[in-house]
């Protein structure tokens, strides 16, 4: 697939969540040589540093340069759980240099805020960000899992709007009214979670959700929507989820520990049809699913 882009993010990218350091190096150097060009990491994921040096090992044996490179991080805004201290302006920067230094870049493509959990601390961990873009440290500023009322806030109170906003998107959480606010905003949509409706997504114990034994039924079952579409299009349902997301110019975020899967998951050289893609419209459940502890959308 080539390196197409939303407006500012490339289409395809790696997401490194739940990945070792050593991971986070190995996959973040095999998916740049395969034609990866956007490798999306956080402070939370205690993995930066292995992205920088995957990212660091490519470089020095590629004739690309660092800027042909989008790299993403985000800060943890606290405010989860009652113990996890809400990030104020200071404590932001703070956060964002400890990310520019584990990285070991000079400058970071695109920042966002991870969650809408600073509640009233948002607005200056906002104007932070904004400060950091000006000072010419980070290219883009965004938000993640923020919902239409989160960056209203923004408007509100006459500050720039966000870049992007990275949210969960799949056929079973397809969030139509905040789609389209985002984009009568010119905010770009970068989808995680993906690959929610598969049978393999967090199977495993320890790797916890909202996701339902009956949603697993479905992802297992020969007769499941998505393992027809595939075979209808010869390709894979992980294949098939993605680029429903990247034909609505959604940017996509695949993880996968698996090279040759991680390989799979950029070849999206298909169109589905305009018929299937109204019938994955009738698929949507609603809420979000990743998140164990409830749907950050709704925080107040």
């Amino acid at each position: 697939m080539d390196n197409t882009y939303t407006q500012n993010v490339p289409s395809v990218g790696l997401g490194t969540y739940n990945m070792s350091s050593q991971e986070a190096e190995l996959l973040t150097y095999e998916s740049l040589k395969h034609g990866y060009r956007h490798i999306d990491t956080a402070a939370v994921y205690k993995n930066e540093d292995g992205v920088a040096k995957g990212l660091e090992k490519f470089l020095d044996n590629s004739d690309l340069k660092r800027e042909n490179i989008f790299i993403t991080t985000k800060l943890w805004p606290g405010g989860l759980v009652k113990v996890d201290r809400i990030k104020d302006y200071t404590g932001t920067v703070k956060s964002f240099e400890k990310s520019l230094m584990r990285l070991n870049l000079d400058y970071i493509d695109l920042y966002l805020i991870h969650s809408p959990h600073g509640k009233n601390k948002r607005l200056d961990q906002w104007r932070a960000l904004v400060d950091l873009k000006d000072s010419g440290k980070i290219k883009y500023i965004g938000v993640s899992n923020w919902g239409v009322n989160h960056i209203s806030e923004l408007k509100d109170n006459n500050l720039p709007m966000p870049d992007a906003n990275q949210i969960e998107l799949h056929p079973w959480s397809q969030k139509h009214e905040l789609v389209k606010f985002l984009r009568n905003e010119n905010i770009d949509i970068i989808a995680y979670s993906s690959l929610v409706p598969l049978s393999t997504w967090r199977h495993k114990d320890g790797e916890n959700s909202k996701k339902t034994d009956e949603m697993y039924e479905i992802g297992l079952s020969e007769n499941s929507p998505f393992k027809i579409l595939a075979n209808k299009y010869n390709v894979t349902e992980a294949q098939f989820l993605l680029k429903w997301a990247v034909q609505q110019n959604f940017a996509i975020l695949p993880k996968s520990i698996d090279v040759n899967r991680m390989k799979e998951n950029f070849n999206l050289d298909f169109i589905i049809d305009n018929q299937d893609m109204e019938y994955i419209k009738t698929m949507d459940k609603g809420n979000s699913i990743t998140w164990e502890y409830g749907d950050p959308l709704q925080v107040k």
